[in-house]
């Protein structure tokens, strides 16, 4: 089997629900590497579940490309206008941020030595386990192997 057809077959098998992190749903929003794939695998799909705390990543990693000179104002506060549109519209399935995510994030920063997770990374671990995601959507590969110890399908 051919490289793209291997990749082909392996999109195909990410199961839902699938949780996205900040990296995952920016490729949504900001064309770079891996972006246009990445919408290829997640269009049609009604089982992607996202957080506030995504959105407030996304701002920040909106702010950081302004400041580098990259985008505008006016097209940053556009992207985060249409995510939050597709939240608060159920497009998207929110995932909350509560106290029981909190301990949870907790447990994997005590418990998963081997990777060194930031806080950050063991709340969206958590909040994809809170939701019952069966995957989770990661370009971040501390996170892409905490999320298999824990027993996600990772993408990509």
């Amino acid at each position: 089997m051919r490289w793209r057809e291997q990749r082909a077959a392996y999109r195909i098998q990410v199961p839902g629900p699938l949780y996205c992190d900040t990296s995952a749903l920016l490729k949504l929003y900001v064309s770079e590497p891996g972006s246009d794939e990445f919408n290829r695998m997640v269009q049609g799909r009604e089982d992607l579940f996202v957080s506030d705390l995504t959105v407030t990543e996304v701002a920040c990693a909106l702010a950081r490309r302004l400041r580098q000179g990259a985008g505008t104002l006016e097209t940053a506060r556009l992207m985060q206008h249409a995510i939050l549109e597709r939240l608060d519209g159920g497009i998207y399935h929110r995932v909350e941020l509560t106290r029981d995510v909190h301990r949870r994030a907790e447990r994997f920063l005590l418990s998963l030595i081997e990777t060194p997770l930031r806080a950050a990374d063991a709340l969206h671990l958590a909040l994809a386990t809170s939701a019952h995601a069966a995957s989770l959507a990661s370009f971040d590969a501390r996170l892409g192997a905490a999320a298999r110890a824990v027993g996600l399908v990772t993408y990509p």
